[in-house]
């Protein structure tokens, strides 16, 4: 990373200073970025809390409802399992598997039951060929590569005033913006469909649905948060690559 404030006769990265000191005024893009991400995690983190205290009043934990939703549509083949910490569920297309975290499997909670049936909502999109999640699993590895080498491309370039690496680690940083892209619709569509498949097979009644219903929005926000982050942070490549061009 480049200083906040460096000093230099000759050159500088910055928007203005006094006594040859100058503020980098691109990373006012990463404050931002980071306030916002800071921001969804707390909301989502004090949804989910709220809502997890709320008893389910069928007593159903996230693992049983999951099992639910899952034989209602018909995927016997999903296999739920355990993985340790907290809001860490997922759905594995490729093995076919639900991980429930700590907070979710055994907890009779709306918020557990929810959330569950959410990741439920991956597995009806992996039956059913959903376009998005389909091209999302494709995009997995190239998305992977991209963050990794990002960041070591554009500095490193940017360093040795190598036009063509600052250009390469701004493409690569380009696709995994694309890729937090199309997760939007993904998760998104996930949801509606976890809390559709709830309310029409009356899992849980209606009030412990409205609740649900804030846990998943929250969530949802915190996949807005961090593509807007991620869409600050390729601003301020592109703003001090064109900066070194001047």
């Amino acid at each position: 990373m480049l200083n906040l404030l460096s000093y230099n006769n000759n050159y500088y990265y910055g928007g203005g200073g006094y006594g040859g000191y100058y503020f980098d005024g691109t990373y006012l893009l990463i404050v931002i970025a980071f306030l916002i991400t800071l921001a969804a995690q707390m909301f989502v983190n004090s949804t989910f809390k709220k809502y997890n205290k709320v008893r389910t009043r069928s007593g159903l934990t996230g693992a049983q409802a999951a099992r639910q939703v899952l034989d209602l549509n018909g995927l016997y083949n999903v296999r739920i399992e355990h993985i340790s910490g907290s809001l860490t569920d997922h759905y594995d297309p490729r093995s076919k598997t639900l991980r429930l975290s700590d907070s979710t499997i055994d907890q009779p909670s709306v918020a557990a039951v929810c959330v569950a049936a959410h990741e439920c909502g991956h597995a009806v999109q992996d039956q059913a060929g959903y376009g998005p999640l389909v091209l999302r699993s494709a995009l997995v590895p190239a998305a992977s590569i991209s963050s990794q080498l990002a960041w070591p491309l554009f500095f490193i370039g940017l360093i040795m005033s190598l036009e063509m690496l600052t250009t390469a680690g701004i493409i690569l940083f380009s696709v995994a913006v694309v890729f937090q892209l199309i997760t939007l619709p993904v998760e998104f569509n996930a949801s509606r469909r976890a809390l559709k498949i709830l309310g029409d097979n009356h899992i849980i009644p209606a009030d412990e649905l409205s609740g649900g219903r804030k846990v998943l929005t929250a969530a949802a926000l915190t996949y807005v948060a961090a593509l807007a982050s991620s869409i600050l942070q390729l601003l301020r490549l592109i703003a001090l690559a064109n900066r070194r061009r001047d």
